[in-house]
């Protein structure tokens, strides 16, 4: 079973598209995506439904520079129009690419951020894959002294194939920016697009590609995958990738009901939702809740303190908040509450567990 992934790519193309005159309406026409879930953070979508809507947006947006250049009948220049609309597709999707900043990506940008360094970060970022919003699929060679990321579009419907390599090549570009405050120098660049404008490839790749490839692969040099990370932190890291894991695991599973209690609570850290107000929220009955928990297991319970001791274990290995600040963000009303609790998870008290990490 296909992995689910999170609406937030489909609400910044909808956004995109509202800039240049395209509806929301238009960009989810027959998607099964509707308006209400793009305002839900938690609201996840298959990659069909986005590229359903990719197929929207695009046909938008090329009636949209047809009508306004206008159109003339004859062969000769419906071909130009034909490539001018491939060109126009591949330049909306370079800026549309800038729009993916890592903070897009939730917990996977941030696992690529702690990494310590680039070749740890790629070969993390290449591992969770799924866990983002490319059609690309993509590897990384080495040749020699050379590094070479091969980016793989040979099985993106051709519509959309050339806004979807410049958007997603464009959001790589994005992500190394953000890793290092600047940019990773290629070698050389070529892509599987017809020769156009190079000036907006230039802008965001800091080279002239090659154009008309029969592949799409980034050379840089190899000595450049041991550079350290500005933001490194390797328990963080390790932390991330765990979560990582465990949302993946989630993402395959998506329609399980427990899932959509851990997104609930996960939404209202420090003022967790009661039985009756997480049901409403869910917009069933309480009964019912507990019922298809049972079913499948748990307890809404059991579910709350699984939250409570993911979020407490990550607070105590990070140091940034002392035990009462725990306590308090993780709702318990006295400090040793919480550390009985504590206990009752792990065997050990927060400051015993603290201890262990900083050993």
């Amino acid at each position: 079973m296909a992995v689910r992934r999170s609406i937030t790519s489909v609400r910044l193309q909808t956004s995109f598209g509202i800039e240049h005159g395209v509806s929301v309406a238009e960009c989810l026409s027959g998607t099964g995506i509707t308006e209400a879930m793009l305002h839900q953070t938690d609201a996840t979508i298959t990659a069909d439904q986005e590229l359903a809507m990719v197929h929207n947006l695009c046909n938008a947006l090329v009636n949209t520079t047809e009508s306004s250049s206008g159109n003339k009948s004859d062969n000769k220049s419906e071909n130009k129009s034909e490539n001018k609309s491939e060109n126009t597709l591949a330049e909306l999707g370079l800026a549309m690419g800038q729009r993916y900043h890592l903070s897009s990506y939730g917990v996977w940008g941030f696992a690529l951020l702690s990494s310590p360094t680039f070749q740890q970060a790629v070969d993390l970022g290449l591992r969770y894959l799924d866990l983002t919003f490319a059609f690309l699929e993509m590897r990384l060679e080495n040749h020699d002294n050379n590094a070479i990321l091969v980016l793989d579009d040979s099985k993106i419907p051709e519509p959309v194939r050339h806004y979807l390599l410049a958007r997603d090549a464009s959001a790589l570009m994005m992500i190394q920016e953000e890793l290092f405050a600047n940019r990773i120098p290629f070698s050389s660049l070529k892509l599987r697009l017809p020769s156009q404008n190079t000036a907006p490839f230039e802008k965001i790749f800091g080279l002239t590609p090659s154009f008309d490839q029969t592949v799409n692969q980034a050379q840089f040099s190899a000595g450049l995958l041991a550079m350290p990370l500005p933001q490194a932190n390797p328990i963080t890291a390790q932390m991330c990738e765990q979560q990582c894991q465990q949302l993946l695991a989630q993402r395959y599973q998506q329609g399980r009901i427990a899932v959509k209690v851990r997104q609930q609570l996960l939404q209202h850290v420090g003022h967790f939702p009661n039985m009756e107000l997480l049901a409403e929220n869910m917009a069933i009955t309480s009964r019912t809740l507990r019922r298809q928990l049972q079913n499948e297991g748990t307890s809404y319970r059991e579910l709350l303190d699984e939250v409570r001791q993911m979020l407490a274990e990550q607070w105590l290995t990070l140091e940034g908040l002392n035990q009462e600040q725990i306590s308090e963000r993780l709702g318990y009303s006295e400090v040793s509450n919480f550390s009985h609790a504590f206990k009752r998870w792990t065997g050990k008290t927060p400051a015993q567990f603290r201890n262990n990490v900083r050993e």
